[in-house]
Parts: structure tokens; sequence; C-alpha cells
């Protein structure tokens, strides 16, 4: 049922649950697209509460939209309250674009996901010696304790409502463009997918172009010892002045680290200049 964290596996991060939940979704598609976010993300917890289908998880636009995304869909669920979506989650992150003037603390993603993951959120200190409480005291070097954590997005027309952001930990707000912030549905939960995975220390880089063979120093002054030869074959350059043609072209290469793949090549492009008919002088 839950999405458990792949990396980092250490620490409190390797038990916490991630859950996404979409609230009221009115458009298939973008339930497919959001389970196609989650999975490049690595995410596979979706919970849909009262769709607008309640076949929305087996239409045709849903799966076409989720593009391989099938199993994310397989294992997602559809209920008709909130409190069901949340059952075993601990922190609640709201996603609002709209300014409230009374509710939880309005942060972006990745400040916010700092301060969670540092435990700066939900750990308190203890009572002190004489009895007065600290209750919104931050115990320094505490690490986060929660047991779940979910991300909620309202419907596409309205977001999510009022009594619904006030019940979570947090609004969470993309920062975009003050002029048009509207972000499609799908769209803002490949970012807060993005910005979570990439939080909890996010999938390494692999390097996908094979290394390269450089040139050694003996394959580089051969070519251009080849390459002089053309050069002076076709009349460019003046065995008699060359003045510094070659060191210069000497430099060039120097600075483009050829490979001996690129050695080979203009050593082909030498032997064909060779190969013209010299200018008539």
């Amino acid at each position: 049922m839950y999405s458990v964290l792949s990396r980092p596996q250490v620490g409190p991060f390797a038990v916490m649950k991630t859950r996404f939940v979409l609230i009221e979704t009115s458009h298939a598609g973008n339930v497919g697209a959001a389970a196609r976010a989650l999975k490049t993300m690595g995410f596979d917890d979706l919970v849909l509460v009262r769709p607008r289908y309640k076949n929305v998880l087996r239409k045709e636009e849903t799966i076409q939209r989720a593009s391989g995304a099938l199993d994310v869909l397989d294992k997602a669920r559809i209920v008709d309250t909130l409190e069901e979506a949340l059952d075993g989650i601990s922190h609640m992150c709201a996603t609002a674009m709209t300014p409230r003037d009374f509710g939880p603390p309005t942060r972006t993603p990745r400040e916010h996901f700092e301060l969670l993951l540092k435990g700066e959120l939900d750990v308190r200190s203890a009572p002190a010696v004489d009895g007065d409480l600290t209750d919104n005291a931050v115990t320094p070097g505490a690490a986060c304790n929660q047991k779940g954590v979910a991300f909620l997005f309202g419907c596409e027309r309205f977001g999510m409502s009022n009594d619904d952001v006030y019940r979570c930990d947090v609004a969470l707000t993309i920062p975009s463009n003050p002029q048009f912030g509207s972000l499609n549905l799908a769209s803002a939960i490949q970012v807060v997918a993005y910005d979570w995975r990439a939080a909890l220390g996010g999938f390494p880089v692999e390097e996908h172009v094979p290394e390269v063979n450089r040139a050694d120093m003996a394959q580089v002054q051969g070519m251009l010892s080849h390459l002089e030869q053309a050069l002076a074959h076709v009349g460019f350059l003046d065995p008699a002045a060359p003045k510094k043609l070659m060191p210069r072209l000497n430099q060039l290469f120097n600075r483009a680290q050829l490979t001996q793949e690129e050695i080979h090549i203009l050593r082909g492009v030498a032997k064909a200049m060779l190969k013209c008919e010299p200018p008539t002088r």
C-alpha cells in the first residue's frame, strides 16, 4: 500500500511513507499523468478522493497518459473521504497557489523539505526543570520522526478547499510567473515529486557517453606532419615561408583534445588532399 523510499535507505527516511492524494480530480488524463510523474521519481502510492469518474483508473485516457506507469494505476485506491486517504500519515502538505489569510505556513517545497528532514518541524524540546513548557521550541540537531508524508492536490478548477488546507501542516507553493501562476495538476505533481525525491537524496546520474580514447602526442604530431604535406600540396602552405601556420594549428588541436577517431578523420582528409592535382602556378 505504501511507497517506501528507495534512496537514501538510511536513518528514519528508510521507513517513511510517501503518498500522493488527489481530491475530486475531474480529468482522467491528469490521473494517468500523475501516475507517470510518480513512477519517474520512484513513488507508487496514489490515492484518489471522490474523483469525477468512479472508473477513472480504467478509462482509456488515463491509461494512455500513464504511458507505461500501469503498475502505479493498479496499486492506486479510490476512497470516499480524506480521512481514509490519510490513514497512516503523520505529516500533510497541501498544495495551494491562492494566498489565504488563515491556515498553515506557506513555503516552497524545497524550503519545507529541508526543515522537515532536519526534524525542525516535529520535534519538541522537553519541559524545563522549573515546569515551564516550551511547546514550540525545536530540539537542536533533531532528526525527522514522521511516519508518513502525504502531498494533497485539489481539483483542477478550484484547487483545495479551505477546510482541507487548514488540516495540513504546510501549504506548499511553487514559485512561478506572478502574471501566470496556473500549473497543470500533473505538472505540479511532477515538480513536488522531483523536489521531494531530490531532498531524499535523489537518483544517481549515469554517464551514457562511452569513454573516449584521447590521442597521444605522437599521434597528434604524426597527423600534423601529414596535414602539413597536404596543405603544401594544395598550395595553402608555402614551405619556403610557412610563417606560424603549423604551430598555430598545433595549438588549435591541443585545445581540441583530439580523440584517436578524430586523428583518423583528419588523416583521411589529408590523404584525400594529397590525391588532388596540385594547383598550377
